[in-house]
């Protein structure tokens, strides 16, 4: 297991959290191919399937539910009820501009929703929408988001603490980044490259 991996473990062992520790997210850009990764996490971890625009995304998605069985995981469809209860996954992962239709269309017993780089009205609205969880980003500055300012270290810890919800670090979280946030009051670590070196970084990222 990576060190990033197991920072995420002892986040989660420090808040004595039922929540997965680790979060994948896919994204059909910087990782085509999720399955590799999906295959290498640590039991436990979590999958959150996004690949929106593949037109091969229902087949995807019933080979991920595979691995995370397997393995394991937990599996969350994006912005997707039907898909989710289709391929057996736990629940409905919704991006912030789904956040207001929570709960709409039968979402699964479960489900993750990601809070935006200006909360707390953001934290709110998602612990209103039933969320049992936020992703907060950008936590450091991400190649992949450079035109938008990174929380730092100071912020992310005072709106994980004053939170409603638990809370997940997202972005530019490397091995080194990792063991900044043991007393930040993350539950985990959500990312899409590098996850403890189980995901290779795309060129330039």
């Amino acid at each position: 297991m990576g060190t990033l991996a197991e920072a995420a473990a002892g986040l989660k062992r420090a808040a004595e959290s039922a929540l997965p520790a680790l979060i994948l997210m896919t994204d059909e850009v910087r990782l085509a191919d999720p399955l590799p990764a999906a295959r290498a996490l640590p039991a436990g971890s979590a999958i959150i399937f996004r690949h929106y625009g593949v037109p091969e995304r229902t087949a995807l998605a019933r080979r991920l539910a595979a691995v995370a069985r397997r393995r394991g995981l937990v599996l969350l469809v994006g912005e997707d009820p039907v898909l989710a209860r289709r391929v057996g996954a736990a629940g409905v992962h919704l991006p912030e501009r789904a956040i207001r239709r929570a709960g709409a269309g039968g979402r699964p017993r479960e489900g993750l929703l990601p809070a935006p780089a200006h909360p707390p009205a953001a934290l709110r609205a998602a612990a209103a929408a039933g969320a049992d969880a936020a992703l907060l980003s950008p936590i450091f500055a991400t190649a992949s988001h450079p035109d938008v300012r990174a929380l730092g270290l100071q912020r992310f810890t005072a709106l994980a603490q004053a939170s409603p919800l638990p809370v997940y670090a997202l972005g530019g979280i490397d091995e080194a980044r990792a063991s900044l946030l043991r007393s930040s009051g993350a539950i985990g670590i959500a990312g899409i490259g590098g996850i403890g070196g189980l995901i290779p970084q795309a060129p330039g990222r």
